[in-house]
């Protein structure tokens, strides 16, 4: 196995793939002179002052292409002697792909780096993810949504976060695909947030479940309160339900959760129902009040149906009303209304199988009216999407 030997770093890397080895040869070749920057992408102008504030503005303004009033009040605390190590950070990123806007947007929201070294500080974190499979646009998705990771110790950081996450991902290359939608290697605490869970029942199938839908709740504060909350409710920390019920409590704030409770309750839940529904189907507590109301309000006073009927089926909630629940509602309602299907029979059935059940059964399996009901579905997705015309025959 080869290493990465950087300031004093050593980290074991997995062999590089055929696509990513020209370019780790070429960040594996520190120059002691930067690669200049071409001209089309930065304005240079001579700049001879021996203020370094005044040094430093106009640095940021002519060679980054910040406006006056950024560059004297976003900067203040920036200070710049001469132009040696902002070029080399201007350059390092040029070379590696980023836009101008990126860069300039990169330093704005990280100016240290203007003052920092990138073969030291850069390089080897460059190095460590492309070691691992991610390609240099990955690395310029990574770096452009979340450039706080630049700040991050590759040794007591980076590399023990990346190596938790994987243990539960167990790829290199599922590991680098939620880093990149989530870049959870510049947030803090995920080791330790991980052993507090194993360590308080959580199994590692529902840490995974959570890696892989969202991994920042698992670098957020209190977590063990979430968990003993949720074992008080009657969840097992090694069922499927509790990484559900983990993702819907952390995703909502206190006054959230409870605008939802009164949100059900308006509808003639009660406390006892919520909690049974939670139970049942955890991601119930994911849907917007908005979104409850208009699915409560067309089941109720459009399809005369009792809002019950959800607690029952609450994973109707999560479909969309205007892309599943009308169409499919049209449907059944034409059935009803042809004495092909009566009113009280299976009434969440319809909303909850697979589209190609739904078809087959409800709208093909009456043959003497499925040009009919294949039009009014058609119509009915078509106006929710816009499609130019789906095929059910």
């Amino acid at each position: 196995m080869a290493s990465l030997k950087n300031a004093g770093t050593v980290v074991e890397e997995d062999p590089l793939t055929a696509k990513n080895k020209n370019i780790f040869l070429l960040l594996t070749t520190p120059s002691s002179s930067p690669s200049p920057i071409p001209k089309t992408l930065f304005k240079f102008f001579s700049i001879s002052t021996t203020n370094p504030q005044s040094f430093t503005v106009s640095y940021l303004i002519n060679n980054c292409g910040f406006s006056p009033e950024t560059a004297s009040k976003a900067f203040q605390n920036l200070t710049l002697s001469n132009s040696q190590k902002p070029d080399s950070i201007l350059a390092f990123f040029t070379t590696h792909g980023f836009s101008i806007s990126q860069i300039r947007d990169i330093i704005r929201r990280e100016p240290w780096l203007l003052s920092c070294d990138p073969n030291k500080v850069l390089l080897p974190k460059f190095q460590f993810l492309l070691s691992k499979g991610a390609s240099s646009s990955d690395i310029v998705r990574i770096v452009n949504s979340s450039p706080r990771l630049l700040r991050r110790s590759l040794e007591n950081h980076i590399v023990p976060a990346y190596q938790c996450a994987k243990g539960f991902l167990q790829s290199d290359k599922k590991t680098i695909a939620c880093v990149k939608r989530f870049c959870f290697l510049c947030q803090s605490g995920l080791p330790e947030n991980v052993k507090l869970l194993l360590d308080n029942g959580v199994s590692h199938s529902n840490i995974a479940r959570l890696f892989h839908w969202w991994p920042s709740i698992i670098c957020s504060f209190d977590l063990l309160h979430t968990v003993e909350e949720l074992k008080e409710l009657g969840f097992d920390g090694s069922t499927s339900a509790f990484s559900k019920a983990f993702l819907a409590k952390r995703s909502a704030t206190k006054a959230q959760w409870d605008e939802k409770v009164e949100t059900f309750k308006k509808w003639g839940w009660s406390d006892e129902q919520i909690l049974e529904t939670f139970k049942k189907h955890p991601f119930c507590m994911l849907v917007s009040p908005r979104k409850i109301n208009a699915i409560m309000d067309f089941w109720v006073y459009h399809l005369g149906l009792d809002s019950l009927d959800l607690a029952r089926a609450p994973g109707i909630l999560q479909c969309s009303l205007e892309k599943r629940i009308i169409p499919r509602a049209s449907v059944v309602q034409f059935l009803i209304s042809k004495g092909l299907r009566r009113k009280d029979a299976g009434v969440y059935t319809p909303f909850v199988v697979s589209e190609k059940l739904f078809v087959e059964k409800f709208v093909k399996g009456f043959e003497e009216h499925s040009y009919d009901l294949i039009k009014l579905y058609e119509e009915k997705l078509n106006l929710a999407d816009g499609r130019n015309g789906i095929q059910l025959v």
